[in-house]
């Protein structure tokens, strides 16, 4: 199980060296054809390890790991920001959301003199606003980008709270140390938005009620219109704004009638964790590594091999592309949040 891990972290995505982590610090990886991986850098909160596993040549994915000032001004806060950006339809919404999300939020951070779960909706929302704007620039030359959309999962360390943002069907995961045992506890930290989820498609069916074909079973997976299993994005404009469901966009994307209202959401779902000292590492990744793991058997490879744990991904990760299977590609973090604890 171990190797088998390993390899399914390091081939998810190659993340920029200039925007994977702070400046000052080490950002150097390792490349193994398709796989990137990290086993161990330094953060403001402690150390983190990340990895990518790619499953052909055109990456979709994105990633991106700060720490120090949470802020446009030198006065702070300070703290760690990590982002897991999971493509779809191309790679240009993820990319965009990874140039931009970041600088939203110190901006919105310094307006606000604190970090809030108010700071990140709001980054967001101007993420959001940023390519919508984009796509209706580029419309008349490159009217594909309104079916281009990314998953967006951003955990933030500032002080002794954990924030997690999430759209889309990423995941963050804790590992809580439990005394008495010696074993790890999983606790997982973010919301879904996946039509597989009956809650998902239940919001769905409230929000239209007069659209009989708002979640569609096709193939034996549940999409939303028959198009998308994912019901909260960045991008995905021709899902948003009808003006953009139309000639030239291909006709798979277009739908038979017209929509008054956003199919899908930009809106996401954050919570607030208040870090402890058993509350020892997290877990960053895109649904590529949750296919395959139960969020306990992530949580027990990360316990265990802590110092080579992206090696043990991408192990995990080549074995189940030698299998064929689709969709392998995963983006993966790690962040130990010792520092912030005051713990061992």
């Amino acid at each position: 199980m171990l190797s088998r891990l390993m390899n399914l972290l390091k081939a998810c995505f190659r993340p920029r060296s200039d925007r994977f982590i702070h400046k000052n610090a080490d950002t150097g990886g390792h490349q193994d054809g398709l796989l990137w991986y990290k086993d161990t850098g330094q953060h403001v909160n402690g150390e983190f390890s990340m990895a990518v596993v790619q499953a052909n040549n055109l990456l979709e994915d994105q990633s991106q790991l700060e720490s120090g000032c949470l802020s446009t001004h030198e006065s702070g806060p300070y703290g760690t920001f990590v982002g897991v950006y999971d493509g779809h339809g191309g790679p240009e919404t993820s990319r965009y959301v990874n140039d931009h999300l970041f600088q939203h939020l110190k901006r919105f951070t310094y307006e606000q003199q604190s970090m809030s779960v108010d700071v990140i909706r709001k980054a967001y929302q101007a993420t959001e606003e940023g390519f919508l704007s984009l796509v209706a620039r580029q419309w008349p030359m490159t009217p594909q980008l309104a079916a281009v959309g990314s998953c967006c999962l951003v955990g933030v360390v500032c002080g002794t709270n954990l924030y997690v943002a999430n759209l889309g069907d990423s995941r963050a995961v804790l590992g809580r140390a439990i005394k008495e045992t010696e074993e790890y506890l999983a606790i997982q930290l973010s919301a879904e938005h996946n039509a597989c989820i009956e809650s998902v498609r239940q919001e769905l069916q409230l929000l239209h009620p007069d659209d009989s074909q708002i979640v569609v079973l096709k193939h034996n997976v549940w999409r939303v219109k028959g198009l998308i299993q994912i019901s909260r994005s960045i991008g995905d404009v021709y899902l948003k704004k009808a003006e953009f469901n139309r000639e030239p966009l291909y006709p798979k994307f277009r739908l038979r009638e017209p929509f008054k209202k956003p199919i899908l959401s930009a809106d996401p779902s954050i919570s607030v964790h208040k870090l402890l000292p058993h509350d020892k590492f997290a877990i960053f990744a895109s649904d590529g590594l949750w296919e395959h793991l139960t969020n306990q058997e992530a949580v027990d490879i990360v316990q265990k091999h802590s110092r080579t744990v992206s090696l043990s991904l991408k192990s995990r990760a080549l074995t189940y592309k030698n299998r064929c299977i689709c969709n392998l590609s995963s983006v993966f973090g790690l962040f130990s949040c010792r520092e912030v604890q005051g713990g061992s």
